[in-house]
């Protein structure tokens, strides 16, 4: 009789919830009663974290004796009592409604179906699907701490839509807490684990199999990984092929992401190798720019071979927060080598290009036609040669993996030593009598004494000679600048840039310079840019100067310095900066010009409080300038100039704001109708090169109307171009930009601030000549005179074209629109 009585309980109980698995619509999953998996591994209803008494929906593990919950619904919504109720609804949503019936947290699905079912799967997801199977919503889709096997984790690249994995607050508290772990699609897409918008640990790229340090290496050899990354989403999802397994991958209160699996026998939990961070070379840049770290030494930071600390005495007090430098400076007019670290962590990829069908032979080309490149490797350890990842930025957060590690090409002068420590060749182990051994250390040390004694000779002889070389170069400058005999010093100094005769510069006294900057002091620094610091000054009898002086460590040198000196005195514009002289004595080389006392146009733009400065009729005004000055270089000058370097910080501001463009140390001249070239040598800035330019050394009067379309949407929005993040896409400010205009949305780009003083129809075809500007092909951007003329009238305009950002995969093997294992199709975001 009682067997009958409990059989009709469950007959009676099914009737009124349906299948164990599922809420029927409209009879709601009241506090206390729960909703079970088919299989019976997941469990979903009411539960209070820890000793807290607030309630929360959650699904946790059923046949787990410790209840270990993995996925929270209202985390940040918590009920006050017993009194919930999660509905479904008619429409097919699921709602969590408190005592008195007020929606506290509902599924939010974005399709409706008539007829759909709300169900719990044996995967551990709540889905609602419709009467084809077809998953409305999935809580798979908003992950809390836990990661299962079948869940995808990643970015879908076309909506911005992000999965994530987030810590709880505490044991007590589920909602978001402080540390995540997430996709940065940006350059070689890498996972992170942030703290708030920190960098915590970096797992590094996919190289084929797995992350160099995610936790990816399971005690069985029944589960495969999936990684995707192609135009349309970046993921990665685990799973299991034994399903007696239970695992997960859990985002700790302590920021780190630890893999567990259940001790059936021990009745917990086991962690296993593979968290992170695991120690203190796993911390984000632990040991900062072109250092290793190694855990294993003693001291765990060590500079990269052929680079040394940038702070020596700190460095020695095992402060790293300076990091390395090179040695000897890169010199792109000189030969240069690359250097092979076996078993690393790849540098950050955030600032890198990627190319999938490249080779490591082409890709080593790649990196040495271009001046800004540092290193090069392939990503991928699966045996291909194809592939080509470049980093363009300073190396930073490499670690030693040993075996596990890959190689990467570091870029060195190649007058550096041959001999470094990670390719040393093993010495011979000579045994000889010990009366040899002491004749050869005799015969060794007499050696040394003469050689000593002739090298100290040399070097007295050669210093004579150079102090004799410095006063003869210093006399023959002086002499040329001041007889006009500018062809001399421009074959002296100047290379096939320009046959035009250099003019009559004044000449400044180094002594005349060193009071006037009060001996360089620091107070009068204004800043430092590639070619070297620059001093405020006051002439004795004259005005204010700013002093540009050609630093020893500098990536620039005499070319530079004589374009600056042949294109900036030659050339005459309200709107370019101008040249008041030189000063060339012994190993000083210093550029003279005019004080700009607003500094330069970054100096405002993209400070918080500075650029409330900027209202509307001061930014288009500096726009026109800016417009003007590239006119008159492009058309109107004798010497017809691509600028090649045209961003915010080579335009300066005078007392009144005019803007003045500066810094031609990069800049190249064309005559009769020319109006570009080609060079092996590309140098400029990253997100404000054009795509032609960047990739393949192709510049012209169009590459600078690039320049000034990025220079433009910054200007409106505020905002950089390079390192631009949204949360919803993963596109450049470029990218951004597009989005906008083609949504209509052009508007909510305008910096706050501006819109207060903003005149409505300047602003908008300020933002419509911006896109124009930037449009990828160089024969749709409009020249200088046609956008002073768009910004001056009220012609129509026509509609842009796709902007130069790289939208299309970079790789004619990649398959767009299909997912597979190990798929990668990178974006190329302007070489960022």
């Amino acid at each position: 009789m009682e067997a009958i009585n409990i059989h009709f309980f469950l007959f009676f109980i099914l009737i009124l919830y349906g299948a164990a698995d599922t809420i029927p619509v409209d009879q709601p999953l009241t506090d206390g009663n729960t909703i079970i998996s088919s299989g019976g591994k997941f469990e979903l209803g009411f539960f209070s974290p820890g000793t807290s008494r607030k309630r929360y929906i959650g699904i946790w593990f059923s046949k787990v004796s410790i209840q270990t919950v993995v996925w929270v619904a209202n985390g940040d919504s918590p009920l006050n009592d017993r009194n919930g109720m999660l509905n479904f609804t008619r429409q097919g949503i699921l709602t969590l409604l408190n005592g008195s019936g007020h929606v506290i947290w509902s599924s939010n699905a974005t399709r409706y179906a008539q007829n759909s079912t709300a169900q719990l799967l044996d995967s551990g997801n709540l889905v609602v699907r419709d009467a084809t199977v077809n998953y409305l919503w999935q809580s798979f889709d908003y992950p809390t701490d836990t990661s299962l096997p079948g869940m995808e984790v990643g970015i879908d690249l076309k909506t911005g839509f992000r999965r994530s994995l987030w810590s709880w607050k505490s044991t007590n508290d589920p909602s978001r807490g402080e540390f995540t772990w997430t996709f940065d699609p940006h350059g070689f897409p890498q996972p992170f684990i942030m703290n708030g918008s920190i960098e915590r640990h970096r797992f590094g790229p996919w190289n084929g199999l797995g992350f160099a340090s995610a936790p990816s290496r399971l005690p069985s050899p029944g589960y495969k990984y999936t990684y995707v990354s192609n135009p349309e989403k970046i993921s990665i999802m685990y799973e299991l092929t034994d399903s007696s397994i239970f695992a997960r991958v859990v985002m700790q209160l302590d920021g780190v992401l630890q893999l567990s699996l259940w001790n059936n026998q021990t009745q917990n939990w086991d962690n296993y190798f593979g968290s992170a961070p695991a120690d203190d070379c796993d911390i984000y840049s632990r040991c900062h720019g072109y250092s290793l770290c190694n855990n294993g030494n003693s001291s765990i930071c060590s500079c990269l071979d052929q680079f040394e600390p940038k702070n020596p005495t700190e460095w020695a007090r095992e402060n790293w927060s300076s990091g390395c430098v090179r040695k000897t400076t890169l010199n792109c007019q000189k030969k240069v080598k690359f250097l092979k670290y076996p078993g690393i962590k790849l540098p950050d990829t955030r600032f890198s290009w990627y190319n999938q069908g490249v080779n490591l032979s082409t890709c080593e080309e790649l990196c040495l036609r271009n001046c800004s490149c540092a290193a090069y490797a392939n990503p991928d350890i699966t045996g291909t040669n194809e592939g080509c990842l470049l980093w363009f930025d300073e190396l930073i957060d490499i670690r030693d993996l040993g075996a596990s590690g890959q190689d990467i090409y570091i870029k060195l002068d190649s007058s550096q030593s041959e001999n470094s420590s990670v390719e040393k060749v093993k010495k011979l182990r000579i045994s000889l009598p010990l009366a040899a051994s002491i004749l050869l250390l005799a015969l060794c040390l007499i050696l040394y004494i003469k050689q000593k004694k002739k090298k100290k000779k040399k070097k007295k002889k050669k210093k004579d000679q150079d102090q004799d070389q410095d006063q003869i170069r210093f006399g023959e400058v002086k002499s040329l600048f001041s007889s006009g005999k500018g062809r001399k010093i421009s074959e002296m100094f100047y290379t096939n840039e320009s046959k035009d005769e250099v003019p009559d510069v004044p000449l400044f006294d180094f002594a005349t310079i060193l009071d006037a900057t009060d001996n360089f002091s620091l107070n009068n620094k204004l800043g430092e840019g590639g070619f070297g610091p620059v001093y405020k000054g006051m002439l004795k009898e004259g005005p204010e100067i700013a002093v540009k002086r050609l630093s020893r460590y500098s990536t620039q040198g005499t070319d530079e310095f004589m374009n600056e000196v042949i294109f900036i005195a030659k050339l005459q514009h309200r709107n370019l900066v101008k040249l008041l002289g030189c000063c060339i004595q012994a190993e000083e080389t210093m550029l003279i010009y005019e004080y700009m006392p607003n500094s330069s146009l970054d100096w405002f733009l993209f400070d918080r409080d500075r650029s409330l400065l900027l209202d509307w009729p001061k930014c288009f005004h500096i726009i026109n300038g800016i417009v003007r000055g590239l006119l008159y270089l492009h058309q109107d000058s004798r010497l017809r100039i691509i600028h090649r370097d045209l961003k915010p910080s080579n335009v300066l501001l005078d007392i009144d704001m005019n803007p003045k463009i500066s810094d031609f140390g990069t800049a190249r001249s064309f005559g009769g109708n020319e109006t570009g070239a080609r060079t092996t040598r590309v140098v400029g800035t990253y997100g404000y090169m054009s795509p032609e330019y960047a990739a393949e050394g192709k510049f012209s009067v169009k590459s600078d109307v690039y320049s000034f379309g990025v220079l433009v949407l910054e200007i409106l929005s505020g905002k950089r171009n390079r390192g631009f993040f949204h949360p919803d896409h993963h596109h450049n400010l470029l990218g951004h930009v597009w989005i906008l205009f083609r949504e209509g949305r052009s508007l909510e780009l305008i910096n706050a601030h501006l819109r207060e003083s903003s005149n409505l129809s300047q602003v908008q075809r300020s933002f419509h000549v911006g896109l124009l500007c930037v449009q990828h092909c160089p024969e749709d951007r409009p020249t200088m005179a046609s956008v002073l003329l768009m910004l001056s009238s009220d012609i129509p305009l026509p509609l842009p074209k796709e902007p130069g950002f790289f939208t299309k995969a970079y790789s004619s093997s990649s398959t767009q629109g299909e997912s597979s294992v190990n798929e990668i199709s990178i974006t190329m975001l302007d070489a960022r």
